[in-house]
């Protein structure tokens, strides 16, 4: 049983999961079990290249990130499971959570964190009740977003980046991903407003 299963290795599910293992140190977070899909054929990031985010050295291409966030996170957080080269394909709700089929196995989480593209070609069996047209999106994109309040979708169920329906860009992903890690840490702290920063103090 995971606490945590984040569904998407692009920018948003990488960076909620990095706020999660950030955490490892406070009580309230030491002993959870947080586990995220890689799989990545779909990201936004595959043929991106860019100038315009911040923090990142110009001319990087997207391509690189979803590799080295990967590792990244993997170096300074392993005891977060990446889980590669599996597709969710149907999502159960369970007396304790949630039971998560994929194209391999069957997990269990208590929450999950919804975190693959915008693209109407979403199929994750179980979740189509939330699906509704992207409201920031142009209609004939067809684009597609799960209906949220500030990310949250349902009991034990959260939604980031574009899914949650925010633009395509690479700092709204990320912030939109790390947004939802803080809301978590927030839950299993018993509701008091938490934050993880790292300090040279």
């Amino acid at each position: 049983m995971f606490d945590v299963l984040i569904f998407g290795g692009g920018v948003s599910g990488v960076s909620c999961a990095l706020i999660l293992g950030s955490a490892h140190k406070k009580d309230f977070a030491r002993d959870k079990k947080i586990g995220l899909f890689t799989h990545q054929k779909a990201s936004a990031l595959q043929d991106a290249i860019f100038y315009n985010a911040y923090g990142i050295n110009s001319g990087k291409w997207g391509s690189e990130l979803l590799t080295e966030s990967t590792l990244q996170l993997q170096l300074n957080y392993p005891h977060i499971e990446q889980i590669a080269n599996e597709k969710v394909l149907k999502v159960s709700k369970t007396d304790n959570g949630f039971e998560i089929l994929t194209n391999k196995n069957i997990y269990t989480s208590k929450i999950i964190v919804v975190a693959v593209g915008s693209s109407n070609l979403f199929s994750i069996d179980g979740l189509e009740q939330y699906i509704e047209p992207h409201q920031k999106s142009l209609p004939e994109k067809n684009r597609i977003q799960l209906k949220n309040t500030d990310h949250f979708v349902d009991d034990g169920i959260y939604v980031a980046g574009t899914l949650a329906g925010h633009r395509s860009q690479l700092a709204i992903a990320a912030g939109s991903g790390a947004a939802v890690g803080t809301d978590i840490l927030v839950l299993w702290n018993n509701g008091l407003e938490t934050h993880i920063h790292d300090s040279l103090r």
